[in-house]
């Protein structure tokens, strides 16, 4: 197995061990939690580079990749919903997971078609939606436990980001889904 794969590998491994943290470890579990998802999402990013760089893109890596990604992002927003974190709503998740699930058989469809799917500006635009809303959230707890003041700005911050993250998520979908229609049989 090559770097770039078992760098993919663990990100997903790294869930878990997020969701411990995050959900059982009180205040210093936030920033592990914190920590283990940047780590995380630093593989996603070196993980690409390496596969692209060394020639070693695969199979796997091409559908692993934005699996862990997903998984990974999921897992957050899930236990966000788990921590009653305000705006993050069971609705919100289930418009991005909708989303993530079409969009993923799409891909699918398109990988047994030898076709590549490239992904688009508004794909990339969700990606960092969603993943400035899952920091912020962490940010907030942490803060929040030290210096309650600062909720009402914390709250304030998640609100836009949530909009934000759902328009994007949405958008992407609707565009990804338009533009790869010709993929689609519904016949």
């Amino acid at each position: 197995m090559n770097t770039p794969n078992k760098l993919t590998l663990l990100r997903v491994v790294l869930i878990p061990v997020y969701m411990v943290l995050y959900l059982c470890c009180g205040t210093a579990g936030l920033y592990g939690a914190l920590i283990v998802f940047l780590l995380a999402t630093l593989t996603d990013n070196l993980d690409g580079y390496l596969a692209r760089k060394n020639g070693q893109i695969t199979t796997f890596g091409k559908l692993m990749d934005p699996l862990a990604d997903k998984m990974l992002n999921m897992a957050a927003l899930i236990s966000f919903v788990e921590r009653d974190v305000p705006y993050v709503t069971a609705g919100v998740v289930m418009v991005i997971l909708a989303r993530e699930l079409i969009v993923t058989g799409v891909r699918l469809i398109a990988m047994g078609e030898n076709k590549v799917i490239a992904a688009s500006m508004w794909g990339k635009a969700k990606t960092v939606s969603q993943f400035a809303l899952v920091v912020a959230v962490m940010l907030f707890e942490i803060v929040t436990a030290h210096f309650p003041q600062m909720e009402i700005y914390g709250r304030m911050v998640i609100l836009v980001l949530v909009i934000l993250a759902v328009i994007l998520t949405v958008y992407s979908g609707v565009d990804y889904i338009v533009k790869n229609r010709k993929l689609i049989n519904f016949k």
